[in-house]
């Protein structure tokens, strides 16, 4: 299976995070606040994926199939949430390179987190010290693009 399209997916779903703390943290400035701006921006997207899930996906999951998830599947809309006030409230303080180095820092660290210990569906995949050197990289490019 190729596995290029979902790389270039993920690099410009990536690339869209700058823009996407820039324009709300401007929204924030017109609705009063950031957690107004963060529920427009939730909103706005929840409209979005529910006009792609009618057009491209046909048919609705049953009641009872949902109700089988585990208990914890339901808190992802939460940590979403959760990431994109952090974003509009610390965007306009460390602007956009310093949120997305610091962003990627977090996500590196809790990345390996999650694979060392196949939490939340993942596979186990060792902490390693490769994988070490590489969050300690990602550490100092977050250093780097604040300092200079």
């Amino acid at each position: 299976m190729a596995t290029w399209p979902y790389y270039l997916f993920a690099v410009v779903a990536g690339a869209m995070l700058p823009f996407q703390f820039g324009i709300n943290s401007v929204l924030a400035r017109y609705v009063d606040g950031s957690a107004r701006a963060s529920l427009v921006s939730f909103v706005v997207g929840a409209l979005a994926l529910l006009a792609a899930v009618l057009v491209f996906f046909r048919g609705v999951p049953s009641a009872e199939r949902a109700a089988e998830a585990p208990w914890w599947v339901w808190v992802g809309g939460l940590l979403g949430a959760f990431y994109v006030l952090g974003s509009v409230v610390t965007a306009p303080k460390l602007g956009a390179a310093t949120l997305v180095a610091l962003i990627l820092a977090g996500q590196a660290a809790a990345s390996l987190t999650v694979d060392h210990f196949g939490l939340v569906g993942f596979e186990e995949n060792p902490i390693t010290p490769g994988r070490l050197l590489g969050i300690a990289l990602v550490a100092a490019g977050v250093v780097l693009v604040r300092v200079f």
